[in-house]
């Protein structure tokens, strides 16, 4: 579990499927996401996936919650996809991060994906991060280039425009 002054970041349980069922379809988190709302089976099929990274490679993605309500916010954390994207993101921890679009406009997305970083840092103080980010998702630009991702390349994934970035590790920061 991490924490910052406002959020929780913990293992999701069974009892945050409907929250993250509920951001996965809505159209306004998915837009720059595949573009399609995840049905429940997909919902369903993500949370595991999610503790499956933990298990097998003791890392994974965080449930976000605020600190005093309790409330959904969000999903943020490393993952490693088996992407078949060029260049390979193989062997570097990607980073990613959704919002419930009620949780907007709040700083909350800087806060988590912050708090990620500084546990990524401890963790792998010699290895950068990586993430990919549609060109119209602005915000989730501003997001990554605000917390230290530099635009690697411009490439594609699954046919579509895609930037890469890439976050220097702390120790050579």
């Amino acid at each position: 579990m991490l924490a910052t002054a406002r959020l929780i970041l913990r293992a999701h349980t069974r009892d945050d499927f409907l929250d993250s069922h509920a951001m996965w379809s809505d159209p306004e988190v998915i837009r720059y996401i595949g573009g399609k709302p995840f049905t429940a089976e997909e919902a369903w099929a993500r949370l595991l996936r999610y503790a499956g990274h933990w298990a097998m490679l003791g890392y994974g993605y965080w449930v976000v919650r605020e600190k005093e309500s309790g409330r959904f916010v969000g999903e943020v954390g490393f993952a490693d996809y088996q992407r078949d994207i060029e260049p390979s993101l193989a062997g570097t921890p990607e980073t990613g991060w959704a919002l419930s679009p009620a949780m907007h406009d709040r700083s909350y997305a800087t806060e988590a994906v912050r708090a990620a970083l500084d546990w990524a840092d401890e963790k792998w103080p010699d290895a950068e991060t990586a993430c990919i980010v549609a060109p119209e998702n602005e915000a989730s630009l501003r997001l990554a280039r605000k917390v230290g991702y530099r635009e690697q390349l411009r490439t594609t994934y699954k046919g579509q425009p895609t930037i890469m970035l890439r976050r220097a590790p702390r120790a050579t920061t």
